[in-house]
């Protein structure tokens, strides 16, 4: 998960890593309350998970709360590289005497961690990698040993920052080490980590990736941290019900289990589509092995929710996943939103291969649902359902 800078800084403050004061505000007048409190010149900066901010716009300085007020009515809304801006953070600002770089890294390809320093700072770190790649030092981490304050020392002779403050700079590469190692992060990186006019050493801003598989670790940090206004209410609401979800653009719901076969299907669909004027798929959902039918009316119903959705391709080849549970799932589901008074309009192809398919076929049968199809081969269903998906958008 992606944290927004202010998010950063709240964990570098609880690390210790020196951070300026600020507030976050969602509407102007909150941004001019919050320049207030911290007096004098303040930043205002766009809140958005993308570089790029200041050439955007998206950060101005203030020299009052009434100029506060006026950047954040501007820059609220405003739209950074597709990202839109819901907030922002009044931050204190500071005089610059050097503007320097640094960040912790989980190193897929060599399978280790990796700090990288420079003192260019300010600029985008893959225009000095390619431009000056001698300015940037690489220091591998090892995952036992960490950053001790010799490590940290290390990098910052390698980054060249200045003798006098490489105690300072030391102190706050520890610090940043125990950020990402503490909080399970994939990422941290300053930039830039400035040096002020009396030689204070300060993360001006912050960046920081952390690990979803350790987020069972971290559940109250990532409930605090998560961004539910960039995320789709389905994909949340299926979240919610620990679905594997995610919204596409077309028009034919899609429920399989296992992701290689919901990734084929997908294809299929999409194919079978070109038939009938480009049908496409609408979502990826991975009901997973040993799915119960519980979690088969979980999903139909997330699926059923979406209004682009014509129609629903249920394919499940059955191994642990059992298909009579399948079967009852989708029974179950489509009783379930008829007592909500949900009235159930899409039609449902279903294609059961494999483990107690044959019972699964008897439950659907015996349930006699008109909106329920039963097809053999997965070529015919993904077909059946781009042709009903064709004709219910017409008729729409």
């Amino acid at each position: 998960m992606d944290l927004f800078e202010y998010q950063a800084k709240e964990l570098f403050q609880a690390h210790g890593v020196p951070v300026l004061a600020g507030e976050v505000a969602e509407t102007p007048q909150q941004a001019a309350d919050g320049a207030e409190r911290i007096g004098g010149t303040t930043v205002v900066k766009a809140q958005v998970k993308t570089g790029g901010r200041g050439k955007a716009g998206g950060v101005k300085l203030a020299a009052d709360a009434g100029e506060a007020q006026r950047h954040a009515d501007a820059i609220l809304g405003m739209d950074i590289k597709g990202h839109t801006v819901h907030r922002v953070l009044v931050t204190e600002a500071s005089d610059i005497a050097e503007e320097w770089y640094v960040s912790y890294l989980l190193d897929r390809a060599s399978r280790s961690f990796l700090a990288m320093a420079s003192r260019e700072g300010g600029m985008e770190i893959e225009q000095l990698a390619v431009e000056r790649p001698d300015d940037l030092a690489r220091v591998r981490v090892d995952a036992i040993d960490g950053v001790s304050p010799d490590k940290a020392r290390e990098i910052a002779v390698e980054g060249r920052f200045p003798e006098e403050l490489r105690d300072a700079v030391t102190s706050v590469l520890v610090d940043l080490w125990d950020v990402f190692v503490e909080e399970d992060a994939t990422l941290v990186e300053v930039n830039p980590l400035v040096r002020t006019p009396d030689d204070a050493v300060v993360a001006l801003d912050g960046k920081v990736t952390l690990d979803d598989n350790a987020a069972f670790r971290h559940a109250d940090t990532f409930a605090a941290f998560a961004d539910r206004s960039a995320v789709d209410p389905l994909e949340q609401a299926a979240r919610d019900k620990d679905l594997n979800y995610v919204k596409l653009d077309g028009e034919v719901g899609i429920i399989g289990n296992g992701a290689g076969l919901v990734m084929s299907t997908l294809d299929v669909v999409a194919y079978a589509g070109q038939e009938f004027g480009g049908v496409e798929p609408a979502n990826f959902l991975d009901i997973g092995g040993g799915a119960s039918a519980a979690v088969m009316a979980n999903g139909l119903e997330i699926i059923l929710s979406d209004p682009a959705v014509r129609s629903v391709f249920v394919n499940v080849f059955g191994g642990i996943t059992a298909c009579d549970e399948v079967a009852n799932g989708i029974v179950q589901a489509l009783e379930l939103l008829s007592s909500r008074g949900e009235e159930v309009t899409r039609p449902l192809v279903v294609r059961l291969d494999g483990n107690n398919a044959e019972e699964g076929r008897r439950i659907l049968t015996e349930a006699n649902h008109p909106l329920v199809e039963q097809v053999d081969t997965m070529d015919g269903a993904a077909r059946r359902a781009a042709e009903l998906a064709a004709a219910s958008t017409r008729g729409a």
